[in-house]
């Protein structure tokens, strides 16, 4: 057999595989319905928030959240050793807020890095069982937010995984960070409902309390900068506790990165709690991205020096209509119906993303801060 057949046999399994993610997995996402039912009890919730230096998106953000149409929940912010006004803030908030509570940390932890110290204090403190986690610079959709996340709880369900979208800004960069996010929710949100949750986004999601000191999590990676809400999912969730609520009430929008450097060292962290996930769960988000890029890697280089152009293009064809045939409903569904005309482009460039984000598995720096 010529290298030539080989690229050819490689080309026609990467594309079979990426059909196969499309139609088995992300698809679900296309076709999600909302089957809640609206009596379900609205019993308390505690929302947490960590906060460190965040005087400025308290201000912008936290009235969104302290206003919640709830009929009773309590919001708990932790100050994780600010030098700026934010607990001055959120003072000024206690005032007019009674559900509000603050808790002020003014010495780091020594052993539990990035931001899992003071994720700790908050869930110590929270009253009641059924806690929403979310960031500083987050703010909901709705007024509905706590709601449509706690409808989500029917059946002894012990985690709800939302999506938590970036705004919609000028620029390219803009773009490239909230298709980023969308590809990111369709892998987890889809995976979930084929019953392999493996990831949640701490920007939104919510759990049971008890969930998180049944583990010790945090103990196993004490030292791990970011990836907390992420390792905490890989551990706890099962095919039976987890739902997802994919409302548009129910999605939280943040402040995307200005700078391509600010958002590409974000990514980075982020990544690198992927060596720490479940094998299972390497191995079938590995096989996807690696099918990915040689999907594209055979393509050019057959294009290049293969004689069977129409079958070639034929084969990309129908994976291009696959994926638009899901896309477009998936897209609608999570609100990011201007991406669709991107994705083409998107989709290629996501090979050069895995290219630059790939050492990020195996290179650690556990110098830097959680903010």
């Amino acid at each position: 057999m010529d290298l030539l057949s080989v690229i050819l046999y490689i080309f026609y399994a990467a594309a079979a595989i990426q059909v196969f993610y499309y139609l088995f997995f992300f698809i679900r996402v296309s076709f999600w319905k909302n089957k809640t039912p609206r009596s379900f009890p609205l019993t308390p919730m505690s929302v947490i928030i960590c906060a460190k230096d965040e005087e400025r998106n308290l201000k912008q953000n936290l009235p969104s959240i302290l206003k919640q149409d709830y009929p009773e929940f309590e919001v708990i912010v932790i100050n994780d050793n600010s030098v700026d006004e934010t607990i001055n803030t959120l003072f000024d908030f206690s005032r007019e807020f009674p559900n509000l509570v603050i808790r002020d940390l003014t010495q780091p932890s020594r052993v539990l890095m990035g931001k899992k110290y003071a994720l700790t204090i908050g869930l110590k403190a929270a009253k009641y069982d059924t806690v929403v986690v979310t960031d500083a610079d987050c703010s909901p959709a709705s007024e509905q937010w706590l709601r449509e996340m706690k409808l989500k709880f029917e059946q002894n369900k012990e985690i709800v995984l939302g999506y938590a979208p970036y705004k919609k800004l000028p620029g390219f960069l803009n773009k490239c960070i909230r298709y980023e996010t969308f590809w990111t929710a369709i892998q987890y949100l889809s995976f979930a409902m084929a019953k392999l949750p493996y990831m949640g986004v701490g920007r939104n999601m919510a759990y049971k309390r008890k969930l998180f000191f049944s583990q010790n999590i945090f103990v196993k990676n004490p030292g791990l900068l970011s990836g907390d809400d992420d390792l905490f999912i890989n551990e706890v969730a099962t095919s039976s506790n987890t739902k997802v609520q994919l409302v548009p009430g129910s999605f939280v929008i943040s402040s995307p990165k200005k700078t391509w450097d600010e958002w590409l060292h974000q990514k980075r962290r982020h990544i690198s709690t992927g060596a720490h996930y479940r094998f299972k769960h390497q191995l079938l988000l590995g096989l996807n991205s690696l099918s990915h890029v040689l999907f594209y890697v055979s393509l050019l280089l057959l294009i290049l020096y293969s004689n069977n152009l129409i079958e070639i293009l034929c084969i990309f064809g129908i994976r291009y209509i696959i994926m638009s045939l899901v896309f477009i409903p998936a897209m609608r569904k999570l609100k990011e119906q201007d991406l669709f005309f991107w994705f083409p482009l998107m989709d290629v460039l996501l090979m050069i993303y895995y290219y630059f984000m790939a050492p990020s598995l195996f290179f650690k720096n556990t110098k830097r801060k959680w903010k």
